[in-house]
């Protein structure tokens, strides 16, 4: 399985911290947020490569950092470098995929979310359904629903539907961005970028796919992070315990 971290965002309401350096490697106690992600996920034993998708102002920082790990981990320049000319997620994981030739199962992984839970109980969980997946869990503020993905499932956690960003969210069921393709249907982003799916968002390709064939939906079994602005990471900083095992 390959791991794909999306990390190629300026992060721009965290001026000046990331003016100038990438929000996944700020600090979160003694390790960066892509350290816990990765360090984590690694003890799965399921990734035989990391590969993290940086925009070219930042690529650089990537890689002075995977010379550190013991990993392997292939960073990816998508040639950009400004917020304005970003790709998005979906064209950035495309690009990755033909840029390497991926030609396997992956785990998508935004690279700048702190989580208390281990991303190896999702993992798991991908294997025994066999499917593509993602994670869901009870979103009560509508405000934050209009901000994100949106699944409808059934009782055996069949993603029925998948909306992000909708004015009209159908469930209270929030998508983090965390996801599993299967090999086959990591061939079709491509097909579904030019079906003319979303871009920008990564839970877009997942909204077209599941029209297409079966994705399950996991009730995550922990916390996400969010570290939006300076004020939300000086909180994280400051409250963060780790990972639950």
């Amino acid at each position: 399985m390959k791991c794909v971290v999306l990390a190629a965002g300026y992060a721009t309401r965290l001026y000046p911290l990331t003016e100038n350096f990438p929000k996944p490697l700020l600090k979160v106690g003694d390790k960066t947020i892509l350290d816990w992600l990765l360090d984590d996920i690694n003890e799965s034993g399921l990734v035989d490569e990391y590969v993290v998708i940086s925009n070219h102002k930042f690529a650089h920082h990537f890689d002075d950092w995977a010379k550190t790990k013991s990993i392997k981990i292939t960073v990816v320049d998508d040639g950009t470098d400004t917020n304005e000319t970003r790709l998005g997620a979906v064209k950035d994981i495309q690009f990755a995929i033909e840029k390497l030739g991926i030609d396997d199962d992956m785990l998508v992984i935004a690279g700048d979310n702190v989580l208390d839970f281990s991303l190896v109980k999702f993992a798991e969980y991908c294997k025994e359904k066999n499917t593509s997946c993602v994670m869901r869990y009870y979103e009560p503020d509508e405000k934050r629903l209009l901000k994100s993905g949106v699944v409808t499932v059934d009782e055996n956690d069949l993603v029925i539907d998948m909306t992000e960003k909708s004015p009209t969210p159908a469930t209270h069921w929030c998508c983090p961005p965390f996801y599993y393709y299967t090999k086959n249907d990591a061939s079709l982003v491509r097909k579904g970028i030019e079906s003319g799916c979303g871009t920008d968002a990564p839970g877009s390709y997942i909204a077209w796919l599941c029209k297409q064939t079966k994705v399950h939906s996991m009730e995550m079994p922990g916390s996400r992070y969010d570290i939006g602005n300076i004020e939300s990471y000086e909180k994280v900083k400051a409250t963060y315990k780790g990972i639950i095992k």
